[in-house]
């Protein structure tokens, strides 16, 4: 019983880290596609076999918000307090894109990468 509580905490764990599995596999694809859009990425697709990672760097590769200014304090205070969190971010959801594998592949299969548009 113990290792049981142990698993599904893990998993528990691992689903509200792997944020970008949650958004590609589990929702809509227009809500992942909206997603990026409003992250101003310069991904046109993403693909549905390990998308979680994927999605991060889509996320992580967009254009900066026009109203934040470089001079911003927050934003230059906040660059190097970010990397632990992008890296157990990119681990959760290599982790749960790694556990979906059946089901991404069939989806890949089946609907192709996840289209973001314009």
């Amino acid at each position: 019983m113990r290792h049981l509580s142990r698993v599904i905490w893990l998993v528990g764990v691992l689903a509200l880290v792997g944020c970008g599995t949650i958004n590609t596999v589990f929702r809509p694809d227009a809500v992942t596609s909206q997603n990026l859009k409003d992250s101003r990425s310069h991904c046109e697709n993403v693909p549905r076999i390990y998308s979680g990672v994927l999605y991060g760097f889509c996320t992580l590769n967009g254009e900066p918000k026009p109203e934040r200014s470089l001079n911003d304090p927050s934003l230059s205070n906040s660059t190097g307090n970010a990397l632990p969190i992008i890296a157990i971010e990119f681990l959760g959801s290599g982790v749960l894109d790694t556990l979906v594998l059946p089901y991404t592949i069939y989806r890949q299969n089946k609907d192709g990468s996840i289209e973001i548009y314009r």
